[in-house]
């Protein structure tokens, strides 16, 4: 491999820290986020800042890139004092942040959109050079004249990468970088910033993987209703005392109910084929599988694959005209028909964007609770909505699933984004559906709210429903699945038993690896049959 560029400072080898805050406080009304938090990162140090959904960290490293500023406290950057004024102001600093939610326009080329961003660089020429310089020297392999919509999540990725390596950048933010990888992309991913770390450039990493967290980094700073509460040496904590840490209690392991009665299929889905109205979207081709009673089906993919697809034919919010028996719910052909129909039914839903698709931000939550309640839960009566019955629903949601919220009267908007992915999931739980599908359960979620939604589901299973989960977290799949497909490219390869098949062989599926995956023609393999009780 070729000599990558140097990160280092005249500071890399001494005692001052790279960036150091004292005391920081950030008020916001009804909410003190931050409250005299402190620490220090040191030049090529992995540093994690972990916690709980609105524990505060959000809020810390928009102060530390320049978005929001502090009401009080110091930032020193090789120690003297600073004030950030903006991210351009951080960005002049050498600070580069790597958001969860990627800025790229996909009807531009790899080069075009560094390009938007490069703002000491005019000749194209000479900055196409420099992308393929540093996406050769990390380990970062980038082709800049393909367009954005023709690549993987994990090279999407690649491109924010780079873009702040561009910027030659001292310390680097990375927020949950590895939920869209693959196994195989988090190693590389891996083996890039530790490179990064050996050169100098401090790494600040935001994740609520522990495993991940243990194996990369050196420090932990752990956050708990906007205080540091601990600090840590992720390499000789389990990822189970990092999580306690984080929620100042004991995490109880998801517990596995027995299961009584006939097994029946309630969602059968057969030979779907569905163009994506998306022009960058993703084809369906021929896709079936079932759920039965009792169960859990993981569906496990890289972003991009068809799982928008997937789950828009699935709720009614596409629907499948010429092929009515495509989607079968409780033996009624359903794929024609929309999602007031297919709720009737029994059937709940959870999406993947939970701010403007699963909840109204604008709306309290008592407003988004009715929304896909009220009938089921018998909250409207002659047109006319019972408002203490829906709120007594909003805040069981609310008591049940944990809900950090100021009351049910609160803006959905106004919750962190884990908090309202509570509230979501609970929504639907609650009402105790025959067929749940759902996108994404714990994205953004914290151990222990994971944790206690992984119960809700395994829990629903046990009293006779089929859940459908749609997941790009493999430990989520393997944790409470009793099977597993993988969507790649709008087909989907045979089911398997959850405990026939390993975390690389899922990783290679999702990888594109279609011919890994036995087939008895049935789209399920004879050991997952029998191991999910199936005749």
């Amino acid at each position: 491999m070729d000599a990558a560029p140097s990160h280092r400072t005249d500071n890399t080898q001494s005692g001052t820290p790279l960036l150091e805050l004292s005391n920081i406080t950030k008020e916001f009304p009804g909410c003190l986020a931050n409250d005299q938090i402190s620490f220090r990162i040191m030049p090529g140090e992995v540093h994690a800042l972990l916690g709980e959904n609105g524990a505060g960290k959000s809020t810390l490293v928009k102060i530390i890139y320049g978005v929001l500023k502090a009401d009080e406290g110091r930032i020193a950057w090789l120690g003297k004092d600073v004030s950030i004024a903006g991210p351009s102001s951080a960005r002049h600093m050498g600070i580069g942040m790597v958001f969860q939610h990627f800025s790229l326009f996909d009807s531009l080329t790899v080069l075009e959109n560094i390009a938007l961003a490069a703002t000491d660089e005019r000749d194209r020429t000479k900055l196409r050079d420099k992308v393929l310089e540093v996406s050769h020297s990390y380990g970062l392999p980038l082709d800049p004249d393909r367009h954005v919509h023709s690549l993987s999540v994990g090279e999407r990725q690649r491109i924010e990468i780079v873009r702040c390596l561009l910027q030659n950048p001292k310390l680097l933010i990375l927020d949950e970088p590895t939920s869209v990888l693959t196994p195989q992309e988090v190693e590389r991913l891996f083996e890039t910033l530790r490179q990064l770390a050996a050169e100098g450039c401090a790494i600040l990493y935001i994740s609520h993987k522990l495993e991940e967290v243990k194996a990369l980094c050196e420090t932990a700073t752990i956050l708990r209703g906007g205080k540091v509460v601990a600090d840590c040496d992720p390499r000789v904590e389990t990822a189970r005392s990092m999580a306690e840490m984080m929620i100042g209690e004991k995490l109880q392991a998801p517990n596995r109910a027995g299961r009584d009665g006939e097994s029946i299929h309630r969602l059968v889905v057969s030979h779907l084929s569905l163009q994506s109205e998306d022009q960058f979207g993703t084809d369906l081709d021929d896709v079936s599988f079932s759920v039965s009673s009792g169960e859990i089906l993981g569906i496990a993919g890289i972003a991009g694959n068809g799982q928008t697809e997937l789950m828009a034919v699935l709720t009614g919010e596409s629907v499948v005209p010429d092929n009515m028996d495509a989607i079968v719910i409780d033996e009624q052909p359903i794929a024609h028909k929309g999602p007031k129909t297919r709720r009737s039914l029994g059937a709940a839903f959870v999406p993947e964007e939970r701010n403007g698709h699963g909840a109204v931000p604008s709306m309290p939550l008592t407003e988004n609770a009715l929304l896909t309640a009220f009938r089921r839960m018998g909250l409207v009566r002659r047109g006319i909505i019972d408002g203490g019955k829906t709120r007594d629903f909003a805040e069981d949601i609310i008591s049940q699933f944990d809900v950090r919220t100021s009351g049910s009267g609160s803006d959905a908007g106004s919750l962190s984004g884990g908090n309202l992915q509570k509230f979501v999931v609970g929504r639907e739980i609650i009402q105790r559906p025959n067929v749940l599908v759902i996108c994404q359960p714990t994205w953004g979620v914290d151990a222990g709210a994971a944790s206690a939604i992984h119960q809700a589901l395994l829990d629903l299973a046990a009293n006779g429903a089929a859940v459908l989960v749609i997941s790009q977290d493999l430990d989520e799949i393997f944790a409470i699945c009793d099977r597993v497909a993988v969507i790649s490219e709008g087909r989907l390869s045979d089911t398997r038993g959850i405990k026939s098949v390993t975390v690389d062989e899922i990783g290679l599926l999702m990888g594109g690896l279609h011919d890994l995956a036995g087939s008895d023609g049935t789209g399920q393999d004879a050991p997952a049959l029998a191991e999910a009780g199936h005749d």
